[in-house]
């Protein structure tokens, strides 16, 4: 059996240049990237992908965000999924609303590469790379 490395992170965002962008940072870092480009898909996609983080866009044109973060985090199958909420929506109150909804955590936009990357990092399990076997 090889060793796990890569780490899926699902994307939900309908916008093309903010897609490209965390593409690119999270693809450079050595993330595998699924992405869905509304709410529908974007669930689709996580249940078929069962990835480890979603970074979900709050405006979406199908399903509102967050309204699709609390069904993620409704279903006990789901609910242990890391959800990061990234948005353009950064005026007070707005994180509050975002971790109200479910999502763990907070990303506004325009993303910074420094930012998306600790943040994603915040999620992953510490001991990932010690290479004890079970």
């Amino acid at each position: 059996m090889g060793r796990e490395m890569s780490i899926k992170i699902l994307y939900i965002e309908d916008n093309p240049q903010n897609m490209r962008l965390v593409r690119k940072i999270l693809g450079a870092a050595g993330y595998h990237v699924i992405e869905a480009v509304d709410g529908e898909s974007g669930f689709r996609a996580l249940l078929e992908s069962q990835p480890n983080i979603v970074l979900m866009d709050v405006n979406l044109p199908d399903i509102d965000g967050l309204e699709l973060t609390q069904r993620i985090k409704s279903n006990p199958e789901l609910a242990s999924i890391p959800i990061i909420a990234l948005t353009a929506n950064a005026m007070h109150g707005d994180r509050e609303r975002c971790l109200d909804a479910g999502c763990n955590g907070y990303i506004p936009k325009p993303v910074t590469k420094l930012n998306l990357l600790s943040t994603i990092a915040s999620f992953l399990p510490v001991d990932q790379n010690s290479g004890s076997a079970v």
